[in-house]
């Protein structure tokens, strides 16, 4: 089993629904023999819990502001809502599931370089360790993206899910790192689909603003992946079948080289 190849495969909200196969297709790679791990976001969830919880959602420049209120609706809705519906869900698909955040074990260890955002990582370094004990096990880690801080408290912090997927997937040495999301993939500024993006043009897509919003950090992390030599996809994860797909070398999506 630690032979076989490990998959990292980044999962946002916008991506499960009515129609969505990501979870199966997730259960059927680990029968397939692979090792697939898998992060997930939750930021519409959260929104939505700290409107009920009568806490107030603050933005900087489009990132949350995560105070000391705040970390502690983002802790129990990533490890706790989203992480565990993920869990249960892939275990009915026939996964073998655990759940899992940055912050167990010291997964993710969390860098604060804005201190405006609060308890928000803009950088992780990782300890591959737990992580890898899990898929050696046998296991599908679903990972929250939560990290322990390096002040002496240890401070829970929260981390972009796109980050600590790119992050996680260079340290376990991943053979390929795939985002799914509600899109077809990387779009040029006419509109149409970029199937290859090499290094030197991802960057540039990024500095010319062509790559905007929630599409960034997913382009940086692919590009951190693609110097490692990992393979790196952005795919429609609304699509039936699109993780399998992409496994079997379909065109479909934007593969970063």
């Amino acid at each position: 089993m630690s032979d076989s190849p490990i998959i990292l495969v980044k999962i946002g909200g916008s991506t499960l629904g009515a129609g969505d196969t990501s979870l199966a297709d997730l259960a059927r790679l680990q029968a397939d023999g692979f090792r697939p791990i898998v992060v997930h976001g939750g930021g519409a969830m959260i929104t939505d819990w700290m409107g009920r919880l009568g806490v107030r959602a603050q933005f900087v420049d489009g990132l949350r502001v995560t105070d000391a209120e705040s970390i502690e609706v983002v802790a129990a809705v990533l490890a706790g809502v989203v992480n565990k519906s993920l869990v249960r869900e892939l275990a009915a698909a026939g996964a073998n599931a655990v759940g899992v955040s940055g912050a167990d074990g010291g997964a993710l260890t969390g860098h604060v370089d804005n201190p405006a955002l609060g308890y928000v990582a803009s950088r992780v370094t990782v300890d591959p360790a737990l992580l890898l004990s899990l898929v050696d096990g046998g296991a599908v880690p679903v990972v929250a993206p939560l990290a322990l801080g390096t002040s002496e408290e240890r401070a829970l912090l929260n981390v972009n899910a796109d980050t600590a997927a790119g992050a996680i997937a260079v340290a376990v040495r991943a053979e390929r790192l795939v985002f799914l999301t509600d899109v077809d993939g990387v779009l040029d500024s006419s509109g149409r689909l970029l199937k290859r993006i090499p290094h030197g043009q991802g960057s540039a897509l990024v500095d010319s603003g062509i790559v905007k919003g929630g599409m960034i950090p997913k382009m940086r992390a692919c590009l951190e992946a693609a110097e490692a030599g990992l393979s790196a996809n952005i795919i429609n994860g609304t699509v039936p079948g699109a993780l399998l797909h992409c496994m079997e070398g379909s065109t479909t999506g934007t593969l970063v080289l």
